[in-house]
């Protein structure tokens, strides 16, 4: 059965979509904030998402600028009611794949879903990411060193799986903080450095060298062991 995130702040349109989409097949889950639909859409595996542009926190627009820095190339759906074409472009540009102004007929809505996850299946990759002896497993929320079961929490999950996606890759503190923490004001950039503490002292045995690699001056990789 494939599954959508639904990611929209009004409340009874979110429920609204998640019953039509259910009643075709899918299984639908809901969000009314970006900051958490952000957090679930980085350490799960979705056929699709559909997003509105107005969020509360992170805008719609936001959020998939970040998912695609991350490296995660989920189709999305924009809804919003802003419907120039200059605004559709800016989503268009900002990474969505589709885009459907506010308001719309659930047929329309229910067409490009069926587009746009048959395109999915080529696009999405195997779920479970491997990198050297370590396997990021997005469905269950596992994560394995060799045989050995690492136990992460959300955040270190979704960090984890922001410099899994694209191994070898740098990415700056503000990156990471932008995309795993949403860019909050009440988050420090010293963070990053914490939860990144946490993890090497999870994956990495005494001794040897780190597999989270620390780029001076510019900000933090993940590479095999193996690998210089």
């Amino acid at each position: 059965m494939k599954r959508i995130l639904v990611v929209e702040d009004e409340i009874h349109l979110a429920w609204l979509i998640a019953e039509v989409l259910g009643e075709e097949g899918y299984t639908a889950e809901v969000y009314s904030d970006g900051r958490s639909a952000l957090a679930c859409a980085l350490s799960e595996p979705f056929e699709l998402l559909i997003v509105d542009w107005m969020l509360p926190d992170i805008d719609g627009l936001k959020l998939i600028r970040r998912l695609r820095v991350a490296e995660v190339g989920v189709p999305v759906l924009m809804l919003t009611a802003r419907g120039q074409t200059e605004d559709r472009v800016e989503g268009l540009d900002a990474g969505a794949d589709d885009y459907l102004p506010k308001p719309f007929a659930f047929p329309e809505l229910l067409a490009r879903v069926r587009a746009l996850t048959r395109r999915a299946p080529v696009e999405l990759p195997d779920p479970v990411i491997r990198v050297g002896d370590v396997t990021l497993d997005p469905t269950r929320h596992v994560v394995r060193r060799g045989e050995e079961r690492i136990a992460l929490t959300a955040k270190e999950f979704a960090l984890l799986a922001t410099l899994f996606r694209r191994p070898g890759q740098v990415f700056t503190r503000s990156m990471l903080l932008d995309t795993v923490w949403g860019g909050t004001a009440e988050v420090y950039t010293n963070v990053v450095d914490l939860y990144i503490s946490h993890l090497r002292k999870k994956l990495d045995h005494t001794g040897e060298p780190s597999r989270i690699r620390t780029v001076r001056g510019v900000g933090y990789a993940f590479k095999p062991r193996d690998e210089s």
